[in-house]
C-alpha cells in the first residue's frame, strides 16, 4: 500500500522553488561553502553538492505538513553537504526547517529540540577544544548553534507567543460567552419577574369580574344585577390604573419621573374590603409590626392577593383566615379557604399564581408551601426579616 504524503502549504512551495533556484543560481556561479582540497571534502566537485541541495529543497515542501520528518531526512542532507565542497543555501534552507519544525510541530518536538540542539552545541564547542586545544576549534560549536539551536529557540520563542496570544483569544471568548449567559439570564429572571408582577396585578381583578359577570348573566334578579355590575365596575378600573402604573414603570426612561410605591402590607385592609366586596367572608389578622424590608412586604402583600385570588375562584362557601405574624426574624404568613376539593371551580386557573408565589418566597431565602389539610386548602409562607431587623 503506497504511503500518501501530506499535501504541501502553497507557501512552502514557494520558499521551496526559491531555495532550489537559489542554490543552482550559486552553483552556476561556483561559489561554494569549502574548497575542493578541504579534508572534509569527500565528494570533489560541482555536482555532489545538487543532491543535498535537492534533498533540502524537497524538506522544504513539509516544513509546516510533516515538520519533524522534514527535519530529520534535512539534517541527513546538510551531513551529507559537508562532505561536499557544501552550498550556503542549504545551510540557509536547513535553518528553516530547524525553525519550523519548532514552530508547528508538536508540543513534545517543540520541547525536545531545544534541548538536543544546545547539547550538541555544547558538545560541539567543548570536544573539538579539548582535542586540538586551538581557539579556532570553539568556531565548530559556534557554527553549530547557529545552524541548529538559534532556528530552534526562535521557534519556540515565537511559538510561545503564539500560544499566549491563542489563550487569551481563548479566554476573552470564554468571557464574551459567559457574559453573554449572565446577560441571557438576567434577561429571563426579569421576564419571570415582570411575568409575576403581571400575573398578581391583573388576576385578582380579572377573577372578580369574571365570578360576578357569570352571576349576572346567569341570574334574572335587577337588585344583584345591579350589585354584580358595580363590582364588575370597580375591579376594572381598578385593574385598569395598576396596569396603567406597570407600563408607566416600564416605560420609564428616568427623565426625573419616581416609580409607583410598591404595595405595602398597610394596603391588607383595602386588599381583604375587596376580596369581601367580591363575595368571600374574610378575616384578617395581622400583627406583623413595622419597619418590615421593602421586598419581603411586597412579597407576602403578593402571597395574600394570590391566595385571595385563589379562594375566590376554587374555594367552596366558607370563611376565608387571613393570618401574619412576626417573630424569630421572621414573618410568617398563613392564609385558609374551605377546601372544594375536586368540583369544577368558578373561573379556570393555570396554576402560575403558585409558581409566583414559590418564586417570591425562594429569591428572599424563605419558604412556601400549599395544599389541602383536611377540609380546608392552606397557603404557608415563611419570610427571613434579617435587614429588618437590624434596622
Amino acid at each position: 500500500m503506497a504511503v500518501r504524503l501530506p499535501r504541501p502549504h502553497r507557501f512552502d512551495g514557494y520558499v521551496a522553488a526559491g531555495g532550489l533556484l537559489g542554490g543552482v543560481l550559486l552553483w552556476g556561479v561556483g561559489l561554494g561553502v569549502r574548497p575542493a582540497d578541504d579534508p572534509i571534502v569527500l565528494f570533489g566537485g560541482g555536482w555532489p553538492l545538487l543532491v543535498p541541495l535537492a534533498v533540502t529543497s524537497g524538506c522544504e515542501l513539509l516544513r509546516r505538513a510533516a515538520p519533524r520528518t522534514a527535519v530529520l531526512t534535512g539534517t541527513a542532507a546538510l551531513v551529507l553537504d559537508t562532505m561536499t565542497q557544501g552550498s550556503l543555501v542549504t545551510l540557509v534552507m536547513y535553518t528553516d526547517l530547524m525553525y519550523a519544525a519548532v514552530l508547528y510541530g508538536t508540543p513534545g518536538t517543540a520541547r525536545r529540540i531545544p534541548w538536543i540542539t544546545g547539547l550538541l552545541t555544547v558538545a560541539a564547542t567543548v570536544v573539538p577544544f579539548a582535542v586540538w586545544r586551538v581557539p579556532e576549534a570553539l568556531l565548530i560549536g559556534v557554527a553549530v548553534g547557529i545552524v541548529s539551536f538559534g532556528p530552534a529557540s526562535t521557534g519556540l520563542i515565537v511559538r510561545s507567543h503564539r500560544e499566549a496570544a491563542d489563550s487569551a483569544r481563548l479566554r476573552a471568548e470564554q468571557t464574551a460567552l459567559l457574559a453573554e449567559q449572565d446577560r441571557v439570564q438576567a434577561v429571563m429572571a426579569e421576564r419571570a419577574r415582570m411575568a409575576r408582577e403581571l400575573h398578581d396585578l391583573v388576576a385578582n381583578h380579572l377573577s372578580a369580574i369574571a365570578i360576578h359577570s357569570t352571576a349576572a348573566l346567569s341570574l334574572d334578579d335587577p337588585a344583584t344585577t345591579r350589585q354584580a355590575l358595580g363590582v364588575i365596575r370597580e375591579n376594572s378600573v381598578e385593574g385598569l390604573a395598576e396596569m396603567r402604573r406597570l407600563i408607566g414603570i416600564l416605560r420609564d426612561t428616568g427623565a426625573g419621573a419616581e416609580p409607583s410605591a410598591a404595595p405595602t402590607l398597610d394596603g391588607l385592609g383595602a386588599l381583604v374590603d375587596t376580596a369581601r366586596a367580591g363575595g368571600l367572608d374574610v378575616s384578617l389578622d395581622a400583627a406583623h409590626g413595622t419597619g418590615l424590608p421593602t421586598p419581603v412586604e411586597l412579597a407576602a402583600y403578593r402571597i395574600v392577593q394570590e391566595s385571595l385570588t385563589n379562594a375566590l375562584k376554587h374555594a367552596a362557601p366558607g370563611p376565608v383566615r387571613v393570618t401574619l405574624a412576626r417573630g424569630d426574624g421572621l414573618l410568617r404568613v398563613r392564609v385558609t379557604s374551605p377546601y372544594a376539593g375536586s368540583g369544577t371551580p368558578r373561573v379556570p386557573g393555570s396554576g402560575a399564581g403558585l409558581v409566583g408565589m414559590r418564586e417570591r418566597a425562594a429569591l428572599l431565602g424563605g419558604t412556601f408551601d400549599a395544599g389541602p389539610d383536611g377540609a380546608l386548602w392552606t397557603v404557608r409562607a415563611v419570610l427571613p426579616l434579617t435587614e429588618g431587623d437590624r434596622a
